[in-house]
């Protein structure tokens, strides 16, 4: 089949990729020309495990193409609008890229074609764009709702083995085109969910509003540890063994970032005051994250009472492992908070550290406070404490003594519970972490 997708995102890129890998013919269009040359050159924007090699090898096999040109959505049977719906000031999604490819993709299309919307879009975006389809062209066409359940990090074995396909449509021929499209990814079983579009933009926000709560939640329960004496890592064990509760996005940790869960969640209460709906419960999940992006802070300061004049060491900056995306990450939060209180930070991620110095870069606050390393350990030097903020692989092992004989002072502060308790304490180390009981 013949595909066309709008926008080179991490939705629309993966996406676009790996409907390529299963044999369609897709072209991936972007309005950015420096991107789309990159892309063509089979170099992937974004970091994401895998997913330059599957880039080259269908740009090779002549599956794969990369345009700014809408040339290709005349000749596609389905054309998937995976654009940025980013926070408006006040929570509301922005919906204008949308809008805008939408515009684009209707002075193209032929009869018969049919219109996904992939981009996590406010229930009833489906109406309005179909509405707004209608002023630009007499073509037939259809308009599905199929949203992502992509994890930045695991995106292309998300994609190519999904938990389940959620199509929201209206008419019967574009489930036929979508049942199609996604057969070969659901052979083990896994199920396509046919529903309403007005259900399937309500399910994506749900989804990612529930994780991001029970993430919250965690972090919660954590801080409650820390005074009371439990345990978290022990109390986590104790509820995620219940098949209700389950234990995936159940770690404590410095809060939730990245492009999805502060936005949709932002969107989705918004969404319930446009309807009267107080949604008190993402209003608190929200409340917490913010807090927990710098609670770490609160046992730097009790430890040492005045920073100024001190050097932390930041383990990552990626919002989580796997991935260079830094958006709403807690190091750009921590970093803030400590350079507001006298200290400088040196830092280490390997994938991340590009993006956050170019970001960074532009913060009047921190600048000439912020030091990039190459190397983990070298970070280390003449640092007061380490702070692990990214849960990479390659911080999980490291080697104590090392880490020790770099430190001024052996101290780390733990924001990932990466480390077993004893084993820190026993190589002379004061250790703080999040809900941990250390003694």
């Amino acid at each position: 089949m013949k595909i066309s997708v709008i926008g080179t995102g991490y939705v629309g890129l993966v996406s676009g990729t790996c409907f390529a890998e299963i044999g369609h013919s897709v072209t991936c269009i972007d309005i950015e020309q420096a991107k789309i040359d990159m892309l063509n050159g089979g170099k992937s924007p974004i970091y994401e495990p895998g997913l330059d090699e599957l880039i080259q090898r269908n740009v090779k096999a002549e599956r794969l193409f990369f345009s700014t040109s809408y040339n290709s959505v005349k000749d596609a049977k389905a054309i998937f609008l995976a654009v940025g719906t980013p926070s408006s000031d006040n929570g509301e999604a922005n919906l204008e890229y949308l809008f805008s490819a939408a515009k684009m993709v209707a002075e193209q299309i032929v009869d018969e074609t049919v219109i996904v919307i992939k981009s996590t879009v406010p229930v009833g975006t489906s109406v309005k764009v179909r509405e707004y389809i209608e002023k630009f062209t007499k073509k037939s066409f259809y308009i599905v709702n199929n949203p992502e359940f992509l994890k930045e990090g695991s995106a292309v074995d998300d994609f190519m083995r999904p938990d389940r396909v959620i199509i929201g449509h209206r008419e019967e021929f574009p489930k036929e085109v979508m049942e199609d499209l996604y057969g070969p990814l659901v052979r083990q079983g896994n199920p396509i969910y046919m529903m309403s579009n007005l259900s399937a933009e309500m399910s994506k926000y749900a989804a990612n509003s529930f994780l991001a709560t029970k993430i919250s939640f965690i972090n919660h329960i954590a801080r409650l540890c820390d005074v009371t004496g439990a345990d978290i890592e022990e109390v986590r064990k104790g509820i995620s063994s219940d098949r209700r509760i389950g234990g995936h996005f159940f770690y404590p940790g410095p809060g939730y970032g990245g492009s999805c869960f502060p936005k949709d969640v932002k969107a989705l209460i918004h969404t319930g005051k446009e309807y009267g709906i107080n949604l008190d419960i993402l209003v608190s999940t929200e409340e917490v994250n913010e807090s927990q992006k710098t609670y770490i802070l609160e046992k730097i300061k009790k430890h040492y009472g005045d920073l100024s004049g001190k050097t932390f060491t930041f383990w990552g900056v990626a919002f989580k492992a796997n991935t260079d995306d830094i958006r709403e990450s807690s190091a750009i939060y921590m970093a803030r908070a400590l350079v507001s209180e006298g200290a400088t930070v040196n830092y280490f991620d390997p994938v991340a550290a590009d993006n956050f110095e170019e970001f960074m870069a532009s913060d009047e606050l921190c600048k000439g406070k912020l030091k990039r390393f190459s190397n983990k350990y070298d970070a280390l030097q003449e640092s007061s404490g380490l702070i692990t903020v990214t849960e990479w692989r390659e911080f999980q092992t490291p080697d104590l003594a090392e880490i020790k004989s770099r430190l001024k002072e052996p101290v780390i502060f733990d924001a990932r519970n990466l480390y077993k308790t004893q084993r820190v304490l026993k190589e002379g180390f004061t250790y703080y972490a999040i809900g941990k009981h250390i003694e």
